[in-house]
């Protein structure tokens, strides 16, 4: 059976906790914006599309300094964003079905479909994912149906109570950092979404546990890289450049 694989990368979100002035996905990262050095990685891998997420009014400014200067051809659409994370996802799995050209919905789910859409959701702020990486993402959601990027935990791990005081210590041996991408079958994940938004359900963090919750399939970890942070805070901008210094001079070594 034929596959096709869509990655959705988030770069609607304003970045309150960055004090900066613009989003922080156009901030400079080593001359270029951020988004771009996410992008790089995605066009260079083996997804087969790009569906770019950004934020209301910023569609011209993405197509004209984003995607037409740098030249990336796998990126499809670019869709606005919600608020809020989930309504960003969401509005990035529709845009499968419904097309900005008048395509036909994705019908990935019919049993007599000949072709199985996977999806690969990724926080555009997380700039330092590689295409390799990203490939591993692919074979995973190939086998499993429902996977995501993630590492063990390094630190011991609390659990305070109102006050701020330690009530328990989880076994850290069993915990991971969740990442992204975050990656599934489309027609599952965007039928789960659908579900969570009727129930009026907000307190889903991330896609894996909407398609735990929702789409009632199980999901597998799939073993990522310390490197691949996600841009939050000022100070990640220091570290975030010396990480792609070392991913170039791995690249040129």
């Amino acid at each position: 059976m034929k596959t096709k694989t869509v990655a959705i990368v988030l770069a609607a979100g304003k970045g309150s906790r960055m004090h900066m002035e613009i989003q922080k996905q156009y901030a400079m990262l080593l001359g270029r914006p951020v988004i771009t050095h996410t992008l790089d990685a995605f066009e260079e891998s083996p997804v087969d599309e790009v569906i770019l997420v950004v934020g209301e009014g910023e569609i011209p400014f993405a197509r004209e300094e984003i995607v037409d200067r740098y030249g990336y051809q796998k990126v499809t659409h670019i869709v606005t964003g919600g608020k809020e994370r989930y309504e960003s996802v969401y509005r990035g799995l529709c845009a499968k079905e419904e097309g900005t050209s008048g395509a036909a919905a994705d019908d990935s789910s019919r049993a007599d479909s000949p072709e199985i859409t996977y999806v690969l959701i990724h926080d555009g702020a997380r700039a330092f994912i590689t295409p390799e990486l990203i490939g591993q993402c692919i074979r995973d959601v190939q086998r499993y149906d429902a996977c995501v990027m993630a590492v063990p935990v390094k630190d011991t791990i609390k659990i305070v109570d109102e006050e701020q005081y330690s009530v328990s210590t989880p076994d850290r041996s069993v915990m991971w950092q969740m990442q992204t991408p975050q990656c599934f079958r489309l027609a599952e994940i965007r039928e789960a979404y659908r579900q969570m938004l009727a129930c009026g359900d907000r307190t889903m963090t991330d896609d894996a546990m909407v398609m735990e919750k929702y789409g009632n399939r199980r999901v597998k970890m799939t073993m990522g890289s310390y490197e691949n942070i996600k841009l939050t805070t000022p100070g990640d901008f220091i570290l975030g450049e010396a990480i792609l210094k070392h991913m170039r001079r791995e690249t040129e070594a």
